[in-house]
This record gives structure tokens, sequence and C-alpha cells, in this order.
């Protein structure tokens, strides 16, 4: 029985995490004040409660929505900067040791910023949480599915690689704008032998994963929720998968998964019919995430206690979860070799020894 206790101790790693989908409400209504910026209201509590609503539309455009409140206190340098460094602070808080926070530059240029000094901003916020936590980091730069800058946006992540980027993505409403619409911009992250992820599969079906994947190079996909489509399912069991799904499981493709989100997007019908139980039974290699903590009033451990209630997850499938999710990561071999054995593996063996000494 993994109890929450058990869950906030558990070492865990975030893959797919948005810079402004997880700011702080408190932190938007003062950032808002110093700016002169109207919100929905200026109570933190209220506002929290306003994102979540509005979130939970069963709309993916719908659930972006909210992304105009918190972009707009992201225009200047100090206001990264701070977010930045508070999302290390509160991913340290849910015991997480590693993870990759994503987001679009250009997103942040309302008031004229340029790209550098907005990726700049965003990586003295998460070295200084860094350096106040220890929670290692990786920064992955998005582009935007209905703009046409993805390749500026490439160069952009390929300049910062060394300094704190680890990889690309491709982010925004799939709908009308599929991923080969970008190709320049991949197959200039593919020559530079960089990383690739890409939101696909969740609020479009098989033809985004497959254009992700074959025609695009992706290492890991975002979410991937409509693959079932591909597969004939009886309870948990895959009877026949078809051969996209078979390659994704071949080739140990990680497939970021977002229960809480996607329910709220419309994408799955509730927590119990989420695929993430059929993909995990069935030897796909899934990780856990948040996605955007603030509109999904949501943290890794409280997905992860999701899984656990629904699911009937034990801590050895936790466990599991964990290690393959820092083997999906986007950093070097030997970061990913030091965490799994010198933190995640000895953290585990503790915890099991104290249940043994309990029981």
């Amino acid at each position: 029985m993994v109890t929450m206790e058990m869950i906030k101790k558990i070492p865990k790693v975030e893959l797919h995490d948005h810079l402004d989908g997880g700011v702080r409400a408190s932190t938007i209504v003062e950032l808002a004040a110093e700016q002169n910026i109207e919100l929905p209201t200026y109570d933190p509590d209220d506002l929290a409660a306003w994102f979540q609503r509005g979130a939970d539309r069963k709309s993916l455009a719908l659930y972006l929505e909210g992304f105009g409140v918190t972009l707009a206190v992201m225009q200047t340098p100090e206001a990264i900067e701070r977010i930045a460094c508070e999302t290390i602070e509160d991913l340290a808080a849910d015991n997480v040791v590693y993870a990759e926070i994503r987001f679009a530059p250009v997103l942040n240029q309302q008031q004229g910023l340029n790209l550098e000094t907005v990726v700049k901003s965003v990586l003295r916020g998460l070295e200084a949480g860094k350096r106040k936590t220890g929670v290692d980091y990786g920064l992955i730069l998005c582009a935007m599915r209905n703009q046409s800058v993805s390749l500026e946006t490439a160069e952009l992540a390929v300049s910062f690689r060394g300094k704190g980027v680890v990889g690309f993505d491709l982010a925004g409403d799939e709908y009308g704008h599929p991923p080969k619409k970008h190709l320049d911009a991949f197959e200039y992250i593919r020559q530079k032998n960089f990383n690739i992820t890409i939101h696909a599969g969740e609020a479009f079906g098989m033809e985004s994963i497959w254009q992700a994947i074959q025609l695009c190079g992706a290492h890991r996909i975002g979410h991937a929720t409509r693959l079932l489509e591909d597969m004939m399912v009886v309870g948990t069991r895959i009877e026949k998968m078809g051969s996209l799904s078979n390659y994704i499981r071949d080739k140990r493709i990680p497939l970021e998964m977002c229960l809480s989100s996607n329910v709220q997007t419309g994408v799955a019908n509730n927590i119990d019919e989420h695929p993430f139980n059929i993909y995990y039974r069935n030897n796909f290699r899934v990780s856990l995430c948040t996605d955007n903590r603030l509109m999904s009033n949501t943290t890794l451990g409280k997905e992860m206690s999701l899984a656990v209630k629904h699911f009937n997850l034990t801590l050895g499938d936790l466990e599991k979860i964990t290690i393959n999710s820092m083997k999906s990561a986007f950093a070097t071999h030997d970061e990913r070799i030091r965490i799994i054995y010198d933190i995640l593996k000895p953290r585990f063996a503790r915890m099991r020894e104290e249940i043994t000494s309990i029981s």
C-alpha cells in the first residue's frame, strides 16, 4: 500500500513542466501590481481557482487561454528570472531531484526583449534555484505550432547547448498545425545532434504522432494519449497493435504522460480511462509528468497519487517509472547514470528498508 507520506519521500524526475504553466498565483499578483497589469482577481487563492476553473473545460484551446495571464507578467528579465527560480524551489518542495522545464521564448517578447535575453533570464533563475535546493535541471525551448519562427527557436536552442538548454520542442494547439510544417527546424536540430521532444497525440490523432517521430525525428513524445487509437485493447491487455505503436514500444520512445491535464482538456474522459495504465502494463516507456502545475492544480506527487489510486501502482512501479524517466532525460549519459545510481536507487532502497523495519 503506497501512502501519501511515502509519495512525499519519493525522489522524483519531471520531464514535462511548462514554465508559464506553473507560476505561483501569489507571484502573479505581486508582479501584476508592480507592472500595472489587470487581473481577474488580486486574491492569490481566488486567482489560482480562476486558472483551474478555466483549465477544466474539456478543450485544449480553452485550457491554453490562461497562459495569456501568466505570460503578461513574464515580459521583464527580473520577472522571468524570479519565476524560474521559484519553479525550482516549488519542485524541490515536491522532492523532485531532476526536472526539465520548457517554455517558448518568443512569447516573452511582448515588451521587446530579444530572445537571448529571455533565455539567459530563465537560465539565471533556474541556476539560482539549483544553488538553493540542489535540484538539477535542463531547459527545453519550445517553438509554437501556429507561428513561423520555429527555425529561429531551434537555432537559439542549439546556441545554448552546454549552457543549460538540453532540447527543442513544438507546442501549442495541434489542430490545424501539423509538425511537418516545421520540418526546417527539426532538420536543423537533427543535423546538430540535438534533442527533440514534440507535443503530439493530445488534441489530434495518430497522424500527429507519426509525423512527430517519422518526419521530425522526435526522441520523446509529449502526451501521446491518442496512440490508443492504434491498438485493440481488452481491459488493460493489448490484443493487437498497429505498426506505429509497435515501433514506439520496440524503439523505447518515451511517452511523457500528464494525467490531470489530459482529463481537463478532454483528451481522456476521466483518470480511470486514461491510457497511461494500458501503456505501462504493456511495457511502453512512460513517465508521469505535471504539464502545468498552476492550471491543473497539481504536483508530481499528486500525479503519482492519482496513478496509485486509479491504477494500483506499487512502490516498485513508481521506482521503475522514475528510473525510466531519468533514463529518458536529455541530460548527458554520465549525468543520468549519476542521478540514477547516486540518488534514485539509494533513496528507494532506504524507503524499502524503512517499510520492512516498520512491518
